[in-house]
This record gives C-alpha cells, structure tokens and sequence, in this order.
C-alpha cells in the first residue's frame, strides 16, 4: 500500500515517525493534493532547501494551514514572513534586542521564574508538567522582556493560550483569531508607552531603532509567541516525557547531561516539525518536477530522525552527537531565538534536577497532545514528584 500522510490526522499528529520513516524510504518526495502541499522529508532535501531562500521564498509565510498562507502572513509573523533585501534590514535591526550579552544577561532572570514555578509545583508533588511549568516559565519570560505588568501577566497567558489552540482542520479557532485582535492591541499600548517613557526592556530597545515601525515591533512580538515560548514549552515538556519513558537517560539527565539531555531532545521530539515555503520556479525533486508556486512543507522533524545522518534515529540517546540536528532550522531564517530557547531549556532542567528526585512518574493515560500545525507537543502531562 503506498504510504498516506495527512498532518491533519489525529493519529498521524499523535505518532507521525512512523509515516516520516516510510516518507524517507517511499516518498521522498510527497504530494498532498486535498491540502495543496509538496513535503520534503529527508535531512538533505530539507537541510538544503532551508539554505536556499532563492529557490524557496518565505514571503507567503512558514504556516502548513492554507488560511495562514499568503502576503499577509508578515502581518503576525514579522520577518519570518520575508524575504531579502526586507528580511535582512528586519533581522538586522531586531537582532540588536537579542545580542550574545543580552541573552546571557537573562539568566538570573529566567531561573527566578523557573524556580518559582518549579517550587509551586513540587509542592503540590502532583501536578501537570505542561501547564504549570514547561508553559508559563517561557511566557513569563517574554512578559519580562517586554514588558508586561505582573498584574496582567495571568491575563496574557490565558489569551495566548487562546491564540495558540487550533481548529480539527488545522487552522486557528475563532476564538484565537478573536485573542489575536485583543493581544495586538494590548502590545501596540505597550509599544506606544515605551515610545514615550524608555524602561529597561526588549520593546524600549525596539522602540529606540528608527527603523521599526509600532507593526514591525508588535508583529515581532507575535513572533516572539510562537518561537519563543511554544517551542520552549515543548522541549520541557519533551525532555521530561523522554527522560521518564528511559530510565537509563533519566539517569544520565539527572547525573549532569543537562545539555544533552536538552539537545536530544530538540532532535528526537522536535518542536518546529515543519515549515513552509513558495517555491520560485519549476524545480525537480527525486524524478519530479513541482511547479513554480507550490506550497512545500519541509519536515524538519522527519529530517532529525533520518537514518542516513542519525545512526539509531528512534532510540533516545543523551550521549548522540546532534551537530547535524535542524531544531532552529538553517540559513538565513536560522531561529533567532534559538539562544534564548537552549538558556530556558538549560536553566529549567538544571532547577528540576535540584527539585526533585529522578524516580518521579507520569500518568501516560492523561497526555494530550497539540494539534496539528507547525509546531508538535504536549498540552498535558500529569506528573508526580518526590521533593529532595
């Protein structure tokens, strides 16, 4: 039977390796026509065609979900959403927010954060991981660097976490379209304060660079929603699922493997599964020509278990060398918050290994996962906790 791969099926989001296995082996190259896409699916199509943004333009967006495709996506998705000489005069000056010493500076902050939420939890030694760790240390930090009042911090997760939930078809519910209008205008407030009286945060150094414009920095701060905290939260909520599922890496986690512990987990359980991108002209993959226009979908997740670059793709491994490994993608869209993500990563696992024994237990019946889109992770994961 030829291989099917519909990412808007439940059971292809709950256990996609399968399918991004026999991809790799029987369809390299895969053509969806009810969705309308092309996948790439090996580490050297995807790696490759990540590189190439003149072959592979962004302009229309790096969304699977047709209604999020389009010229309109730079609207929420900032540079993300654009190509040369726009992409790079955007990056450039955003970067200035997001320098080496900036991000290093953060860390007193995030383990602050990671500590609090990590002690309200283990306090209560049943808890549910996703929700009370792995998503509101990321989203109190990007409220930290933006600025966010504390009494309006509750409020702004809730509504991201609004934003965030999809429809059964793949495409953000009513509801988040709804948050989506109420978060742009709470964020332009911000920006338009900051313009007027500097603190010390992201939106004022923004605000300073006579390049931005208030979109341009609040289309930024939609951005930061997406790659900085969902892809934050599931790594969590990955390492510590992964860790559970393998007692021997457990112990490798708890013993000192922080960064590997982290890094396999980025490849093994990636949390950008996919990205998209229009293509410029007529290109011939694997035997296939695909016409100019076509709407790709590169599988980064398929590619970090590709056999042919990991040797024993589906077994967990903290001592892997994961160099290879496109978690923050590649070229010119390299993940910006990349950095930002590993410190998370980095301090909350550090501030867990202190917290709690490593015989702690998950209750594998109440998982839930997200559903479909570009990002793939746990919405729930109960938990329970011996406090050291």
């Amino acid at each position: 039977m030829d291989v099917v791969y519909n990412p808007y099926d439940p059971a292809v989001n709950d256990e996609p390796y399968p399918v991004y296995a026999r991809l790799r082996a029987e369809a390299p190259l895969y053509h969806n026509t009810d969705a309308g896409f092309w996948a790439l699916s090996r580490h050297a199509d995807v790696s490759a065609a990540l590189a190439d943004s003149a072959l592979l333009s962004s302009d229309h967006g790096p969304m699977l979900d047709k209604g999020a495709w389009g010229r309109h996506a730079r609207t929420f998705l900032s540079f993300v959403a654009m190509d040369p000489p726009e992409h790079t005069r955007m990056r450039a000056a955003i970067s200035r927010g997001f320098t080496p010493r900036r991000v290093a500076a953060l860390e007193p902050m995030i383990r602050k954060i990671a500590q609090d939420h990590i002690g309200q939890a283990v306090e209560r030694r049943t808890f549910d991981f996703a929700r009370d760790i792995a998503v509101k240390l990321p989203l109190d930090v990007i409220s930290e660097l933006v600025g966010v009042p504390l009494a309006d911090r509750a409020s702004v997760r809730r509504s991201i976490g609004a934003m965030l939930r999809y429809a059964s078809t793949g495409g953000q519910s009513a509801e988040g379209l709804e948050t989506a209008v109420s978060l742009n205008d709470y964020y332009r407030t911000i920006v338009t304060e900051r313009r007027k009286t500097p603190r010390d945060d992201l939106v004022s150094v923004l605000a300073a660079d006579g390049e931005l414009t208030d979109d341009d920095i609040v289309a930024f701060l939609f951005l930061l929603i997406g790659a900085g905290s969902e892809t934050t939260t599931h790594l969590l909520s990955a390492a510590w699922y992964w860790a559970w599922r393998n007692p021997g890496q457990r112990a490798a986690a708890f013993g000192g493997a922080i960064e590997g512990w982290m890094e396999e987990s980025l490849r093994y359980d990636t949390p950008a599964h996919g990205v998209a991108r229009r293509l410029t002209r007529d290109t011939e993959w694997h035997g296939v020509r695909v016409p100019e226009g076509a709407h790709m979908w590169l599988l980064i997740g398929s590619a970090n278990r590709d056999e042919s670059v990991f040797p024993d793709p589906d077994v967990y491994d903290l001592s892997r060398d994961t160099g290879r490994a496109i978690s923050f993608g590649a070229g010119r869209h390299y993940c910006l918050g990349g950095p930002l993500a590993r410190l998370e990563g980095r301090v909350a696992l550090e501030e867990l290994t202190k917290a709690v024994s490593p015989d702690y237990d998950v209750d594998q019946s109440g998982i839930a996962r997200t559903a479909q889109g570009n990002v793939r992770g746990m919405l729930s994961l109960p938990t329970t906790v011996i406090p050291v």
